[in-house]
């Protein structure tokens, strides 16, 4: 084997690995995130709002990740029913590391479920009754990061946390509605 294609090699397992240590840093840290914030606000829906802030903005980001790493052929998410697809097979896949299930479309075809049994943000933690109760939608991240990255392609929607298994549902699910499509801005050189 010559030194390039060890080299390659080497890359390759230590990309596999370094993305690997980013999920697992996130899934401990994440936790400490969620704290600090109720200490900070003290409401669980100025949490909630957080946590859907950053993920916007996150998901904003990762759009361009997911763009490159799944090659998408052109115009495969055109539709809506196209891109819910993608979400939950592609996008969870490879940023969470499972599958998720789309249900539940509305007559229209502008509403759907996303339905998955694991989530790695939720690992080793127990919320409090009193976090139950107040609404607190510990993973409200993944809201932001799905309407974040659905808005830079051209995308707008409200997705709501409607199910969890940290306040005792058997399954987590998010409700994905599209608003509208946005228009492109193309601006003219003066």
């Amino acid at each position: 084997m010559s030194n390039i294609a060890k080299l390659q090699k080497v890359g390759d397992s230590t990309f596999g690995r370094i993305e690997k240590i980013n999920s697992e840093l996130l899934t401990m840290t994440y936790g400490s995130l969620v704290t600090q914030l109720l200490r900070d606000f003290e409401d669980t829906d100025a949490v909630n709002k957080q946590l859907e802030k950053m993920g916007h903005k996150i998901g904003v980001r990762l759009i361009e990740e997911y763009m490159a790493k799944s090659n998408p052929s052109a115009g495969s998410c055109k539709e809506f029913k196209d891109t819910a697809e993608a979400i939950a097979k592609v996008g969870f896949k490879m940023f969470l590391g499972f599958n998720a299930q789309v249900t539940s479309w509305n007559q229209e075809q502008t509403q759907f479920s996303l339905v998955f049994q694991e989530n790695p943000l939720n690992d080793f933690v127990e919320l409090p009754e009193r976090l139950k109760t107040e609404g607190l939608f510990y993973s409200n991240l993944l809201c932001g990061v799905i309407r974040g990255a659905l808005e830079m392609v051209q995308m707008r929607v409200e997705c709501i946390f409607v199910k969890c298994p940290l306040r005792g549902d058997d399954v987590s699910e998010i409700k994905v509605t599209l608003i509208d499509y946005l228009k492109e801005i193309v601006l003219e050189d003066e």
